[in-house]
């Protein structure tokens, strides 16, 4: 069943988070990752508004899992864990 990656990010440091996104496309796309928002007009109704919100949808939720966990992705954050205020789930799809 297929999964969707939630991150709602509040971008600190525009130049390194550059860098982040610039190697999580990638790894996100290798474990079968296809982005449906990223950034872009929202409505915050309840909780943090963090300005920049991305959608990406995955096989599973292994698939995602295993993504994040990849040394690919991990070195994408380690340029966005001191740029920005992340919260990150991963939500099986009905």
């Amino acid at each position: 069943m297929s999964a969707l990656w939630i991150a709602n990010v509040h971008v600190t440091d525009d130049e390194a988070y550059g860098r982040y996104a610039k190697l999580a496309g990638p790894a996100i796309d290798a474990h079968g990752g296809v982005f449906l928002a990223r950034g872009g007009r929202h409505v915050q109704l309840e909780g943090r508004d963090r300005p920049r919100n991305v959608v990406a949808r995955f096989p599973s939720v292994e698939a995602a899992e295993a993504c994040y966990n990849s040394p690919e992705y991990q070195e994408a954050l380690s340029h966005a864990r001191d740029a920005s205020e992340r919260d990150l789930v991963i939500v099986e799809e009905l």
